[in-house]
């Protein structure tokens, strides 16, 4: 096939394609593995993520048990597991971007 006017062709973008989508998959795997580990509370409440978004231990301070506020332990725990979300959607955002370039995939798929 002839290159016209300085664009790829066809096999060379199916090739990139390819390749990136391997590469995609394997930093995802890679992700996945990884764990992540946020605090609340100054360090009363502990939660520890997976870069899958599942949560592989929550750890409590006794000091922080109060039966008489349960609201403040129910929220604690809520800030801490929000902010390893947000730790996991950001790891993955930096991981996925350094694979495409910046693009999106939605953008190539």
């Amino acid at each position: 096939m002839k290159n016209f006017g300085g664009m790829p062709n066809m096999q060379q973008l199916m090739k990139q394609a390819q390749k990136m989508q391997k590469q995609m998959e394997e930093t995802q795997a890679a992700l996945e593995a990884k764990e992540l580990t946020a605090t609340a509370g100054g360090g009363m409440i502990e939660v520890t993520i997976t870069g899958k978004k599942e949560i592989k231990a929550i750890t409590i301070k006794p000091e922080v048990v109060d039966p008489d506020d349960i609201e403040t332990l129910e929220d604690l725990v809520m800030a801490a597991v929000n902010e390893a979300i947000r730790q996991a959607d950001e790891l993955s955002q930096k991981e996925m971007g350094r694979v495409t370039g910046g693009l999106g995939a939605g953008g190539l798929f």
